[in-house]
């Protein structure tokens, strides 16, 4: 039998998983990588405001994520500087607030490394039913602006010319990202968050022949990462997020030494 700490590590992955795979697909599509680490280093400063004004931490962080992402959004549509030059300056700032204001609490103990690096063995039931429910609400956010979001990866002039509203889309998925960066965090953590969103939908890209194909591949690569990883980290005592994240390479790398490569253009 199963301890109740790997069941609740598992519910609480798959979960993450799950969302994180569909949602993954638009960040390669589009090249938002680097977007998305900038959103999860964001969420330090989440955490930091989280501990000092003593308010629920996904919550905060989801706020401060939303924020940063509609700052760069506003900042990007003035074209006073160039994007990678922004995402640059606030993935780099907002961290180090957050590492400046954490320090600066003094009179709270605060483990780094399990917001750094994610501690879902420590998931509990309250935790699960907020992957869960939030996982529920990106979804269905993601099949809203679904079609308006996949013609604006394709043209975004096209998508504007149908009146398919794309920036609207476009803001939707931040939110969408922001909400996933808050409920994922305790999961894989801030600086590996990025990688669960990327390393699945790369690897599911290569089989996928149309773009729901690759969305639902995503999703099954990334559970397959969180039991794989779950299951590698009790084996040989490893750091479990970490763990999850290496699962997942060895699954993009094995795609690579697979045939049939039918990646979607």
């Amino acid at each position: 039998m199963m301890d109740d700490f790997l069941i609740r590590a598992l519910a609480a992955g798959i979960g993450v998983a799950l969302v994180a795979g569909p949602l993954g697909c638009f960040v390669v599509w589009r090249r938002m990588a680097y977007f998305g680490d900038t959103m999860a280093h964001a969420s330090l400063l989440g955490v930091a405001l989280s501990l000092l004004l003593a308010v629920n931490l996904a919550l905060t962080v989801f706020v401060v994520a939303t924020l940063s992402s509609l700052a760069l959004y506003a900042l990007e549509r003035r074209r006073t500087l160039p994007i990678d030059t922004l995402l640059g300056i606030l993935a780099h700032s907002t961290l180090a607030l957050g590492l400046v204001l954490v320090a600066l609490m003094d009179w709270v103990r605060v483990d780094l490394l399990s917001y750094l690096f994610g501690d879902i063995l420590a998931v509990g039931v309250t935790d699960i039913w907020i992957i869960w429910v939030g996982g529920a609400a990106v979804l269905g956010l993601l099949a809203f602006i679904w079609r308006p979001l996949l013609a604006a990866t394709v043209s975004e002039e096209l998508a504007e010319a149908e009146g398919l509203k794309p920036q609207r889309a476009r803001v939707l998925f931040m939110l969408a990202l922001a909400l996933t960066i808050a409920i994922a965090m305790k999961v894989v953590g801030i600086l590996l968050i990025t990688s669960l969103l990327i390393i699945p939908a790369a690897t599911a890209r290569r089989f996928a022949a149309t773009p729901e194909q690759m969305a639902l591949l995503a999703a099954g690569i990334g559970t397959a990462a969180v039991a794989g990883g779950i299951g590698g980290s009790f084996v040989w005592d490893t750091p479990t997020g970490p763990s999850i994240v290496v699962a997942a390479l060895l699954a993009f790398l094995l795609s690579l030494a697979a045939p049939g490569e039918r990646a979607i253009r």
